[in-house]
């Protein structure tokens, strides 16, 4: 039996943030020093709607992408996490093209670290944001073998945001009604993938439903 899955405040708590930084000053003190001048960073996508999200637009084969530019005898800091998405042959050209400094050098990207597929090295977490007020464009996981970094997970639908908790990659999606203000999603999708036999298998999903008067029609569904 895997992990314990996150709980859905938690994950709320963390994920709303990066969605709603014009309205809350913390995710506004996080992305100013990139996001405050007005750049011309990545395009800011808007809200997702109900009507056009059905999940995590993941990539459909998990098997490891040729190499991207990053050795692997040293983990990427930020530009080299850059480098990594702009040479990776599966990163969408739309998102190539503008993931663009916000200002300066400062680029609007979310790099972490850590094991998620038991390889030699800590596997790369890059998400992609806009600049104008932090929403995840798309998330990218990539894995050294052989000496540099492949991608073996992609998702480029927004607003979407991936992070490592507890060996899992959990990947978490609001979604909007037609309606719904940037800071109220109708739903929150929660997706966990855990790394088996060379690549991701989804385990836990997630729903959590923000209209409902109850606070919340909550729903797990294991695969697998």
């Amino acid at each position: 039996m895997g992990p314990a899955q996150p709980g859905p405040a938690q994950v709320r708590g963390i994920f709303q943030a990066a969605f709603t930084a014009v309205a809350v000053v913390v995710a506004l003190a996080l992305f100013a020093s990139a996001c405050a001048t007005g750049g011309t960073g990545a395009r800011d996508e808007g809200p997702a709607h109900a009507d056009s999200v059905s999940g995590a637009d993941v990539s459909s084969s998990f098997a490891p992408t040729p190499a991207a530019s990053a050795p692997a005898s040293a983990v990427p800091d930020r530009t080299e996490a850059v480098r990594l998405v702009k040479a990776d042959p599966v990163v969408s050209t739309e998102v190539k093209r503008d993931l663009k400094p916000c200002v300066a050098d400062e680029y609007p990207v979310d790099v972490s670290y850590g094991d998620l597929t038991g390889g030699p090295a800590d596997d790369i977490v890059v998400n992609v944001l806009s600049c104008g007020d932090a929403v995840g464009i798309a998330s990218y996981v990539y894995r050294e073998q052989g000496g540099a970094y492949h991608n073996v997970f992609k998702t480029e639908e927004p607003p979407v945001y991936a992070e490592i908790d507890r060996g899992y990659l959990v990947v978490t999606k609001q979604v909007y009604a037609k309606d719904d203000a940037l800071s109220n999603p109708s739903r929150e999708n929660v997706l966990s993938y855990q790394w088996v036999s060379g690549g991701f298998v989804q385990r836990f999903d997630t729903r959590t439903d923000y209209g409902n008067l109850g606070g919340g029609d909550e729903s797990a569904a294991p695969d697998g």
